[in-house]
């Protein structure tokens, strides 16, 4: 069986959801696969288990020598797919001619770009910040198109922000894992139970959300909030006159706990601003809502409709309040049995399309073409 080293840009105690079922599990029906995490706290080279290696974080760069004089043979790998990382994957790139090896590089979100659009919603960007992410993509793509795959979160991602890349590109999404299933828990109110996961800041401008819950003039809802930050959360829903009573928030401190909330809900609320940061991927927490049979509603962007249709797995609407109003209202006023129909079919969907086990058979079969 063929070899594959998996150099991440993870700690190794942050929360594996995306490695853990497509490269622990599925793919290692494939190949024989080695991941390799980071530490801060570790001085030196660990072998966790037979599988799983951890490097201190200051030889992230030179990961590939670190592993070889610890031990591990890396000329009995096939491939080397790093990442995020484009210091790594220039190491990787360098040392792929003494190992003979196929170098690949995953991108699971464009970082970077994220951080930029971030500056610019909070008035922070400059010249000299956007000339240094252009000179940047440019050595990025040069990069890349030495590997021998390219492996972007999306189409639109490889489109938006990787044009110049014309490596062979293998379309890795984040995906159900259809061996982890949650139970969707029925509760016994007579409310619709929307619930949102995730950052509440100038970027995603959740206050556009909020002020059309705040308009909803019909029917009985609550709105769970899962975010890092409650204290924030709560001085924001404080602002609004209607939200108080409606509104609760919570700081899922692992995935455990956020599934869990997740299971109690009825609906999930994925609505983001339409901007190719949001629109060129399909972000995790409606896979969670998925996961768990849960409904979602979310923007309409060229990326949700292409996955769900409108009214039958999902709901779509336009990022303004009144969009937004009008589809919360019309979700009320649907049944239970109604809104948890379009949760089973959502996951259905996935499960055919976005299932992390297919995904993995086409990998392997990807990377056998190399």
């Amino acid at each position: 069986m063929k070899k594959f080293l998996y150099i991440t840009d993870q700690n190794e105690y942050t929360d594996h959801s995306f490695i853990g079922p497509l490269f622990e599990k599925y793919l290692k029906e494939y190949f024989e696969v080695d991941i390799v995490y980071f530490s801060e706290f570790k001085a030196e080279f660990e072998k966790k288990d037979e599988h799983r290696f951890i490097l201190p974080t200051a030889d992230k760069n030179k990961a590939i020598q670190e592993l070889d004089r610890s031990g591990i043979d890396i000329s009995s790998y096939s491939y080397v797919v790093v990442r995020n990382s484009g210091e790594i994957l220039k190491h990787v790139i360098s040392m792929s001619g003494m190992y003979d090896y196929k170098v690949g590089y995953r991108l699971s979100f464009p970082k970077r770009r994220a951080q930029m659009q971030v500056d610019r919603a909070n008035n922070k960007a400059s010249f000299l910040k956007h000339l240094n992410n252009t000179l940047t993509t440019y050595s990025e793509t040069k990069l890349i198109n030495q590997c021998d795959i390219f492996m972007p979160t999306s189409q639109q991602m490889h489109d938006e922000y990787f044009e110049g890349v014309t490596t062979k590109t293998f379309i890795c999404p984040p995906a159900i894992d259809p061996e982890t299933l949650h139970e969707n828990i029925q509760h016994e109110g007579e409310e619709k139970r929307f619930f949102y996961a995730g950052t509440l800041d100038k970027l995603r401008e959740f206050e556009t959300v909020l002020e059309a819950f705040n308009n909803v003039k019909k029917g009985n809802w609550k709105l769970t909030i899962s975010t890092k930050d409650p204290e924030y959360a709560q001085e924001v829903v404080n602002s609004y006159s209607s939200l108080t009573e409606n509104v609760e928030i919570h700081n899922a401190k692992n995935k455990s706990e956020l599934l869990e909330l997740i299971a109690n809900a009825d609906i999930g609320v994925s609505i983001l601003p339409e901007i190719p940061l949001f629109n060129t991927s399909t972000p995790v927490k409606i896979i969670d809502y998925y996961s768990s049979s849960v409904p979602c509603i979310m923007t309409n962007n060229a990326n949700n409709n292409t996955l769900f249709t409108d009214d039958f797995d999902a709901w779509f609407c336009t990022f303004d309040k009144k969009s937004i109003q009008a589809k919360i209202e019309s979700i009320i006023s649907l049944s239970k049995d109604e809104v948890a129909h379009v949760g089973v079919r959502g996951q259905d969907r996935l499960l055919e399309i976005r299932n992390y086990k297919i995904i993995a058979g086409k990998l392997a079969e990807t990377l056998n073409l190399l």
